[in-house]
Protein backbone atom coordinates (compact mmCIF):
# COMPACT_ATOMS: atom_id res chain seq x y z
CA UNK A 1 0.00 0.00 0.00
CA UNK A 2 1.00 3.62 -0.61
CA UNK A 3 0.79 5.95 2.33
CA UNK A 4 1.27 9.64 2.12
CA UNK A 5 2.00 12.29 4.86
CA UNK A 6 0.14 15.39 3.67
CA UNK A 7 1.59 17.74 5.51
CA UNK A 8 4.50 18.46 8.18
CA UNK A 9 4.17 16.70 11.30
CA UNK A 10 6.72 18.53 13.37
CA UNK A 11 9.18 15.48 13.15
CA UNK A 12 11.87 15.21 10.71
CA UNK A 13 11.83 12.90 7.56
CA UNK A 14 14.42 10.59 9.30
CA UNK A 15 12.74 10.01 12.39
CA UNK A 16 9.34 9.74 10.51
CA UNK A 17 10.86 6.88 8.37
CA UNK A 18 12.14 5.02 11.50
CA UNK A 19 8.89 5.38 13.00
CA UNK A 20 7.80 4.02 9.73
CA UNK A 21 10.09 1.03 10.11
CA UNK A 22 7.38 -1.75 11.05
CA UNK A 23 5.62 -0.58 8.16
CA UNK A 24 7.99 -0.28 5.80
CA UNK A 25 9.31 -3.04 6.41
CA UNK A 26 6.84 -5.24 5.19
CA UNK A 27 6.93 -3.45 1.42
CA UNK A 28 4.54 -0.78 2.35
CA UNK A 29 5.60 2.79 0.52
CA UNK A 30 6.00 6.36 2.41
CA UNK A 31 5.45 9.06 0.70
CA UNK A 32 6.15 12.60 2.88
CA UNK A 33 5.48 16.04 2.15
CA UNK A 34 7.62 18.34 3.97
CA UNK A 35 5.31 21.61 2.18
CA UNK A 36 2.13 22.55 4.06
CA UNK A 37 -0.54 23.65 0.88
CA UNK A 38 -4.14 24.28 1.17
CA UNK A 39 -4.18 24.45 -2.76
CA UNK A 40 -6.99 21.88 -3.55
CA UNK A 41 -5.18 20.78 -6.83
CA UNK A 42 -2.38 20.31 -5.36
CA UNK A 43 -3.40 18.38 -2.21
CA UNK A 44 -5.72 16.44 -4.97
CA UNK A 45 -2.72 15.56 -7.32
CA UNK A 46 -0.69 14.23 -3.69
CA UNK A 47 -4.06 12.07 -2.84
CA UNK A 48 -4.95 10.73 -6.09
CA UNK A 49 -3.32 7.03 -6.26
CA UNK A 50 -2.63 6.57 -2.15
CA UNK A 51 -4.50 4.27 0.04
CA UNK A 52 -3.62 5.89 3.41
CA UNK A 53 -3.43 9.14 4.58
CA UNK A 54 -1.82 10.89 7.36
CA UNK A 55 -2.20 14.16 8.39
CA UNK A 56 -2.17 16.82 11.25
CA UNK A 57 -4.52 20.11 11.49
CA UNK A 58 -4.72 21.26 8.18
CA UNK A 59 -8.32 21.22 6.33
CA UNK A 60 -9.35 18.28 4.39
CA UNK A 61 -12.00 18.70 1.98
CA UNK A 62 -14.55 16.48 0.59
CA UNK A 63 -13.21 17.33 -2.91
CA UNK A 64 -9.95 16.23 -2.24
CA UNK A 65 -11.18 13.21 -0.55
CA UNK A 66 -13.50 12.41 -3.29
CA UNK A 67 -10.19 12.42 -5.57
CA UNK A 68 -8.48 10.06 -3.97
CA UNK A 69 -9.46 6.86 -5.58
CA UNK A 70 -7.99 4.77 -3.64
CA UNK A 71 -8.12 6.01 -0.37
CA UNK A 72 -9.02 3.82 2.86
CA UNK A 73 -7.65 5.04 5.79
CA UNK A 74 -6.92 8.25 7.26
CA UNK A 75 -4.71 8.67 10.01
CA UNK A 76 -5.46 12.11 11.75
CA UNK A 77 -2.02 13.19 13.64
CA UNK A 78 -4.63 15.45 16.25
CA UNK A 79 -7.10 15.23 18.57
CA UNK A 80 -9.52 17.10 17.44
CA UNK A 81 -10.87 15.84 13.32
CA UNK A 82 -13.31 18.23 12.52
CA UNK A 83 -11.19 20.00 9.66
CA UNK A 84 -11.84 16.45 7.97
CA UNK A 85 -14.93 16.39 6.30
CA UNK A 86 -16.32 12.96 7.91
CA UNK A 87 -19.28 12.96 5.21
CA UNK A 88 -17.01 12.55 2.30
CA UNK A 89 -15.44 10.01 4.36
CA UNK A 90 -18.33 8.23 5.37
CA UNK A 91 -19.79 8.19 1.68
CA UNK A 92 -16.45 6.35 0.23
CA UNK A 93 -16.10 3.95 3.32
CA UNK A 94 -13.12 5.62 4.58
CA UNK A 95 -11.97 4.64 7.94
CA UNK A 96 -10.62 7.82 10.32
CA UNK A 97 -8.41 7.47 13.29
CA UNK A 98 -7.35 10.57 15.50
CA UNK A 99 -4.19 10.48 17.93
CA UNK A 100 -6.14 11.00 21.13
CA UNK A 101 -3.69 12.09 23.99
CA UNK A 102 -0.51 12.94 22.63
CA UNK A 103 -0.13 16.39 23.83
CA UNK A 104 -2.20 16.21 27.31
CA UNK A 105 0.81 16.73 29.13
CA UNK A 106 1.79 19.45 27.19
CA UNK A 107 -1.53 21.53 27.13
CA UNK A 108 -1.40 20.72 30.89
CA UNK A 109 1.79 22.15 31.56
CA UNK A 110 1.14 24.94 29.60
CA UNK A 111 -2.33 25.81 31.68
CA UNK A 112 0.15 25.84 35.03
CA UNK A 113 2.58 27.95 33.00
CA UNK A 114 0.08 30.43 32.05
CA UNK A 115 -1.12 30.84 35.23
CA UNK A 116 2.25 31.07 37.16
CA UNK A 117 3.18 33.87 34.41
CA UNK A 118 0.14 35.74 35.47
CA UNK A 119 0.61 35.30 39.00
CA UNK A 120 4.01 36.39 39.36
CA UNK A 121 4.14 39.54 36.62
CA UNK A 122 6.88 37.16 34.46
CA UNK A 123 6.14 38.98 31.10
CA UNK A 124 6.25 42.51 32.49
CA UNK A 125 8.85 41.75 35.04
CA UNK A 126 11.43 40.23 32.18
CA UNK A 127 10.10 43.85 30.50
CA UNK A 128 11.71 45.93 33.37
CA UNK A 129 14.36 43.98 34.33
CA UNK A 130 15.78 44.59 30.90
CA UNK A 131 15.15 48.23 31.10
CA UNK A 132 17.01 48.64 33.84
CA UNK A 133 13.82 48.49 36.43
CA UNK A 134 13.42 46.62 39.68
CA UNK A 135 10.51 44.69 42.05
CA UNK A 136 9.73 47.76 43.27
CA UNK A 137 5.65 48.36 42.62
CA UNK A 138 5.12 44.98 41.62
CA UNK A 139 2.48 42.49 43.52
CA UNK A 140 2.69 38.87 43.17
CA UNK A 141 0.48 35.74 44.43
CA UNK A 142 1.33 32.39 45.14
CA UNK A 143 -0.55 29.34 43.24
CA UNK A 144 -0.21 27.44 46.51
CA UNK A 145 -3.19 28.02 48.55
CA UNK A 146 -6.00 29.47 45.25
CA UNK A 147 -9.01 27.66 44.37
CA UNK A 148 -8.83 26.23 40.82
CA UNK A 149 -11.52 25.46 38.99
CA UNK A 150 -11.19 23.08 35.97
CA UNK A 151 -13.96 23.24 33.63
CA UNK A 152 -14.39 19.93 31.69
CA UNK A 153 -12.31 17.09 33.33
CA UNK A 154 -11.47 14.80 30.32
CA UNK A 155 -7.51 13.59 29.73
CA UNK A 156 -6.45 17.07 29.93
CA UNK A 157 -8.67 18.40 32.48
CA UNK A 158 -8.05 15.35 34.94
CA UNK A 159 -4.39 16.33 34.37
CA UNK A 160 -4.65 19.81 35.65
CA UNK A 161 -6.22 18.95 38.28
CA UNK A 162 -3.58 16.69 39.92
CA UNK A 163 -1.27 19.00 39.17
CA UNK A 164 -3.13 21.90 41.10
CA UNK A 165 -3.58 19.41 43.95
CA UNK A 166 -0.03 18.73 43.88
CA UNK A 167 0.69 22.73 43.82
CA UNK A 168 -1.47 22.64 47.42
CA UNK A 169 -4.20 24.05 45.32
CA UNK A 170 -8.31 23.34 46.52
CA UNK A 171 -9.48 21.71 43.17
CA UNK A 172 -13.19 22.50 41.78
CA UNK A 173 -14.60 20.89 39.24
CA UNK A 174 -17.20 21.01 36.22
CA UNK A 175 -18.16 18.69 34.26
CA UNK A 176 -20.86 16.18 33.22
CA UNK A 177 -19.91 13.47 35.42
CA UNK A 178 -17.49 12.50 38.10
CA UNK A 179 -14.35 10.51 38.24
CA UNK A 180 -14.16 8.91 41.81
CA UNK A 181 -10.93 8.56 42.04
CA UNK A 182 -10.41 12.16 41.99
CA UNK A 183 -13.07 12.99 44.30
CA UNK A 184 -11.53 10.29 46.47
CA UNK A 185 -8.24 12.85 45.78
CA UNK A 186 -9.88 15.37 47.23
CA UNK A 187 -11.83 16.88 43.61
CA UNK A 188 -15.11 18.36 44.77
CA UNK A 189 -17.67 18.88 41.59
CA UNK A 190 -19.94 21.65 41.75
CA UNK A 191 -22.14 23.42 39.20
CA UNK A 192 -20.45 26.08 36.77
CA UNK A 193 -21.71 29.26 38.14
CA UNK A 194 -20.92 27.97 42.09
CA UNK A 195 -17.46 27.01 39.99
CA UNK A 196 -16.82 30.41 38.84
CA UNK A 197 -17.77 32.21 41.61
CA UNK A 198 -15.56 30.28 43.90
CA UNK A 199 -12.63 30.33 42.28
CA UNK A 200 -9.11 32.35 42.28
CA UNK A 201 -8.32 30.68 38.65
CA UNK A 202 -10.76 29.12 36.25
CA UNK A 203 -8.86 26.98 33.67
CA UNK A 204 -11.13 25.87 30.47
CA UNK A 205 -10.62 21.78 29.12
CA UNK A 206 -13.69 21.51 27.76
CA UNK A 207 -14.08 19.94 23.77
CA UNK A 208 -16.04 22.16 21.12
CA UNK A 209 -19.68 21.77 20.42
CA UNK A 210 -22.96 23.50 20.11
CA UNK A 211 -23.72 23.40 23.99
CA UNK A 212 -19.93 24.57 24.50
CA UNK A 213 -19.74 27.61 22.11
CA UNK A 214 -19.71 30.93 23.86
CA UNK A 215 -20.14 28.94 27.35
CA UNK A 216 -17.66 31.48 29.23
CA UNK A 217 -20.44 34.51 28.16
CA UNK A 218 -20.07 38.09 28.91
CA UNK A 219 -22.68 36.93 31.93
CA UNK A 220 -20.85 34.11 32.96
CA UNK A 221 -17.28 36.27 33.11
CA UNK A 222 -19.43 38.85 35.92
CA UNK A 223 -19.61 35.83 38.31
CA UNK A 224 -15.54 35.53 38.65
CA UNK A 225 -13.69 37.19 41.54
CA UNK A 226 -12.73 40.44 40.48
CA UNK A 227 -8.71 39.30 41.24
CA UNK A 228 -9.57 35.86 39.04
CA UNK A 229 -7.97 34.72 36.32
CA UNK A 230 -8.74 32.74 33.37
CA UNK A 231 -6.62 30.44 31.87
CA UNK A 232 -8.08 28.52 27.72
CA UNK A 233 -6.05 25.79 26.18
CA UNK A 234 -9.06 24.05 24.69
CA UNK A 235 -10.79 25.71 21.97
CA UNK A 236 -10.92 29.58 21.31
CA UNK A 237 -14.58 29.58 20.54
CA UNK A 238 -15.60 28.44 23.95
CA UNK A 239 -14.56 32.00 25.70
CA UNK A 240 -16.39 35.08 24.11
CA UNK A 241 -13.28 36.95 23.37
CA UNK A 242 -14.75 40.24 22.74
CA UNK A 243 -16.67 39.98 26.37
CA UNK A 244 -13.48 38.58 27.81
CA UNK A 245 -11.00 41.83 26.60
CA UNK A 246 -14.01 44.20 28.22
CA UNK A 247 -13.70 42.09 31.39
CA UNK A 248 -10.00 42.62 31.31
CA UNK A 249 -9.99 46.17 30.21
CA UNK A 250 -13.30 47.02 32.98
CA UNK A 251 -11.52 44.94 35.49
CA UNK A 252 -14.57 42.48 36.16
CA UNK A 253 -10.96 39.62 36.54
CA UNK A 254 -7.45 40.30 36.91
CA UNK A 255 -6.01 38.44 34.07
CA UNK A 256 -6.24 36.12 31.37
CA UNK A 257 -4.02 33.12 29.39
CA UNK A 258 -5.07 32.78 26.57
CA UNK A 259 -3.54 29.84 23.92
CA UNK A 260 -6.55 29.39 21.84
CA UNK A 261 -9.11 32.29 19.82
CA UNK A 262 -11.90 32.28 17.65
CA UNK A 263 -9.77 32.08 14.47
CA UNK A 264 -6.28 30.21 14.36
CA UNK A 265 -3.15 33.41 14.29
CA UNK A 266 -2.33 35.28 12.75
CA UNK A 267 -4.62 37.22 14.17
CA UNK A 268 -5.48 40.54 12.61
CA UNK A 269 -3.95 43.68 14.50
CA UNK A 270 -7.71 45.03 15.76
CA UNK A 271 -8.05 41.55 17.12
CA UNK A 272 -10.19 42.33 21.19
CA UNK A 273 -7.61 40.46 23.26
CA UNK A 274 -4.43 42.00 21.47
CA UNK A 275 -5.06 45.21 23.68
CA UNK A 276 -6.46 43.66 26.23
CA UNK A 277 -4.85 44.56 29.95
CA UNK A 278 -3.19 41.57 32.32
CA UNK A 279 -3.43 39.29 29.40
CA UNK A 280 -0.29 36.57 28.00
CA UNK A 281 -1.36 35.24 24.84
CA UNK A 282 0.25 32.87 23.24
CA UNK A 283 -0.01 31.50 19.31
CA UNK A 284 -1.97 28.04 20.13
CA UNK A 285 0.96 25.93 20.85
CA UNK A 286 -0.20 24.10 24.04
CA UNK A 287 0.14 20.94 21.74
CA UNK A 288 3.61 21.78 19.89
CA UNK A 289 6.33 20.40 22.30
CA UNK A 290 8.95 18.38 20.44
CA UNK A 291 7.58 15.00 22.77
CA UNK A 292 4.57 15.40 21.82
CA UNK A 293 5.36 15.53 18.20
CA UNK A 294 7.20 12.55 18.45
CA UNK A 295 3.97 11.14 20.51
CA UNK A 296 1.38 12.06 17.91
CA UNK A 297 3.77 10.89 15.29
CA UNK A 298 4.27 6.79 16.85
CA UNK A 299 0.30 7.18 17.50
CA UNK A 300 -0.02 8.37 14.00
CA UNK A 301 1.70 5.38 12.45
CA UNK A 302 0.17 2.75 15.12
CA UNK A 303 -3.56 3.71 13.61
CA UNK A 304 -1.85 2.70 10.52
CA UNK A 305 -0.30 -0.84 11.60
CA UNK A 306 -3.73 -1.92 13.55
CA UNK A 307 -5.75 -0.94 10.89
CA UNK A 308 -3.77 -2.91 8.31
CA UNK A 309 -3.73 -5.72 10.81
CA UNK A 310 -7.89 -6.12 10.99
CA UNK A 311 -7.87 -4.49 14.89
CA UNK A 312 -8.14 -0.56 14.22
CA UNK A 313 -7.73 1.59 17.53
CA UNK A 314 -8.90 5.04 18.00
CA UNK A 315 -11.76 4.95 15.30
CA UNK A 316 -13.22 7.99 14.80
CA UNK A 317 -15.27 6.64 11.76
Amino acid sequence: MKITILEPLGVNEEQLREIAKPITDKGHELVIYNEKTRDVEVLKERVKDTDVLIIANSPLEGEVIRAAEKLKMISVAFTGYDHVDLDACKEKGISVSNAAGYSTPSVAELAFGLMISLLRKVVSLDKVTREGGTMAGYRQNDLYGKTLGVVGVGAIGKNVARIGLAFGCEVLAYNRSQDEELVKEGVKYVDLDELLKASDIVSVHLPLTDETRGLISEEKLKLMKKDALLINTARGPIIDNEALAKALNEGWIAGAGIDVFDMEPPLPADYPLLKAKNAVLTPHIGFATEEAMVRRAHIAFANVEKWMEGSPQNVVL
